[in-house]
């Protein structure tokens, strides 16, 4: 079917914007569809698997009809478990951001019931909750439902699966008879279908079919390799095919700034795209990537919705996704516009079982293959290096470079013994500028919180600290970037709440400490100086002494 932008489902401007902010552009099918029935006060059956974006479907109308000058419940959305109950309540809190005067309470158990009453007291328009703990509460009488306008019931099959049916029941004879009844549900079962006959008025029912995978053009590989083997093989992968726009999708946001962290300070052009950042954030990322400023994308599902760019040839899985419409929405965004795309997924350990999830709902073959070793990649490079000098061949301006070459030859020497000692120190040369594997260090226990280092490191202060959300991956990373020292030459790195502490070699400590002063880590200006103490004095010591005199001369 044809979805609609967003803007073309008359809905206001503050929820235009909080789905701008959250990258949205198109509609999903169900959302196309159920939106615009649901401003209308139809009641709908709308039939459609999770991961479909059923929550904005039934959440985003909820939210525009609610009268925010009344504290009274307008709304009560049911969901089978806790987690999908806290799920939704997040979801809805997200879209209503510029919605002033909208309170939404979620009512699970396992949650002190004395935090959910005074929660609404206070005057709750949309309620969230499990059948269990909404019956609760209705018999508690600190919950009220003779105002209430709408219900949805989300994930209705499984409800009934779970035998709610009383307490849904209960729940649909507690509110008006005049009132929208929304039931969303992947299944339509006998006990469903009863359900829908006896508490609906004429409603309308909406199917929208699963998305199949329909992009033939892309060829489907896995890996089949331990965690910690993840980075190297996507840095073969990147210096084996070369590719000039990929993404590499993770499942959290945590990842994603790490894997960035870690393929930056390789030198790969990669910027970050996730939840925490803002709009302007993002547009500046995705205009850098569709320009090719950066090469590569690292990003979350969420943030990725409404990635539009034809040219990407290469979607990489670090994570298998946890929802099977999630990998065909990760791999179509490759394959574009009649081209050929590549997509490869990092299957370890149990993952296995998903990615075969994911085959049979996808019906595609997913070849696995392994991943190319250094000679691979060194025999690509070398490629890759001797195109560049045939090229260069071709060119005019030789002759300096020429007689340079011929007083090189004599007797004992030839054109070809100089030709290979160029490549190889141009080979020597490649392989020094390679950035340590920041991903691999930063997770190893030589960062571990062990205070001073031994006589051949010195101990630097830097003043930065988690509160700046900066790792140790980011230490090492501009360390090797700004002065070329290797990362395994780093040492113990301790980050404190406002400051931190890194061992570097003794005798490359003044120009780690010339490099880094001033420059910027996490678009943090850091200020950097030889800890106290470097003798072997204790952390406390440097802590009360190190960090105000330090701090004292940072503000004078």
């Amino acid at each position: 079917m044809t979805t609609l932008k967003f803007s073309e489902l008359n809905l206001s401007n503050e929820i235009i914007k909080a789905v701008e902010d959250l990258g949205f552009e198109e509609a999903t099918p169900i959302q196309s569809l159920s939106i615009p029935k649901m401003m209308k006060g139809i009641d709908i059956i709308g039939q459609a698997q999770t991961g479909t974006g059923k929550t904005a479907a039934f959440g985003i109308p909820v939210l525009e009809k609610i009268d925010v000058k009344n504290k009274v419940v307008q709304t009560i959305i049911l969901c089978p478990t806790r987690e999908l109950a806290i799920q939704v309540a997040e979801e809805l809190k997200l879209f209503s951001k510029y919605k002033k005067g909208i309170n939404i309470v979620p009512v699970y158990g396992g949650q002190p019931i004395q935090r959910q009453i005074a929660a609404l007291h206070k005057g709750a328009q949309i309620v969230i909750g499990t059948p269990g703990r909404v019956i609760d509460h209705l018999e508690r009488k600190t919950l009220k439902l003779g105002t209430a306008s709408t219900v949805v019931l989300d994930e209705a099959d499984e409800m009934l699966d779970m035998g709610f049916r009383d307490d849904i029941e209960l729940i649909l004879k507690s509110m008006p008879e005049e009132r929208q009844t929304v039931f969303f549900s992947a299944t339509m079962p006998k006990e469903f279908l009863f359900l829908t006959k006896k508490y609906q008025c004429r409603p309308e029912t909406i199917k929208v079919v699963s998305e199949k995978l329909t992009v033939p053009l892309i060829e489907q590989y896995y890996f089949d390799i331990r965690e910690h083997q993840k980075l190297e093989a996507l840095t073969r992968c990147l210096d084996m095919y070369a590719p000039n726009l990929s993404i590499v999708f993770c499942n959290t946001k945590r990842r994603v700034d790490e894997i960035t962290s870690s393929l930056q300070a390789r030198g790969y052009a990669a910027d970050a795209l996730h939840g925490d950042m803002n709009q302007s954030q993002r547009d500046r990322v995705m205009t850098k990537f569709r320009s090719g400023a950066i090469e590569l994308l690292i990003a979350t599902d969420v943030a990725a919705r409404g990635i539009d760019v034809d040219d990407i040839d290469m979607i990489f899985n670090y994570d298998v996704p946890k929802d099977d419409e999630d990998y065909v929405h990760r791999i179509g965004r490759t394959g574009r516009a009649g081209k050929t795309g590549k997509a490869y997924s990092f299957v370890s350990g149990k993952d296995i079982y998903k990615l075969r999830d994911i085959q049979r709902y996808t019906k595609a073959n997913i070849k696995r293959v392994q991943v190319p070793s250094l000679a691979d990649v060194e025999n690509t490079k070398a490629t890759i290096m001797l195109d560049k000098i045939k090229e260069v061949l071709k060119e005019k301006d030789l002759e300096k470079y020429t007689r340079m070459a011929e007083s090189l030859i004599a007797d004992e020497t030839t054109s070809l013994d100089v030709a290979a000692a160029l490549l190889k120190m141009m080979f020597i040369s490649e392989k020094k500028e390679q950035k340590a594997d920041v991903f691999a260090i930063a997770s190893s226990s030589k960062y571990s919180d062990t205070g001073a280092g031994n006589s051949s490191m010195a101990r630097l202060f830097i003043n930065i600290g988690k509160k700046d959300n900066v790792r140790a991956g980011d230490f090492v990373g501009a360390i090797a970037g700004e002065t070329g020292i290797s990362g395994d030459s780093v040492g113990n790195i301790k980050i404190l709440e406002a400051f931190s502490f890194v061992e570097v070699p003794r005798d490359q400590a003044d120009n780690v400490i010339s490099a880094l002063h001033s420059s910027n880590i996490k678009g943090k200006r850091v200020l950097v100086e030889l800890a106290k103490g470097n003798n072997g004095s204790s952390y406390g010591a440097e802590k009360r002494s190190g960090y105000k005199n330090f701090s004292r001369r940072i503000a004078n």
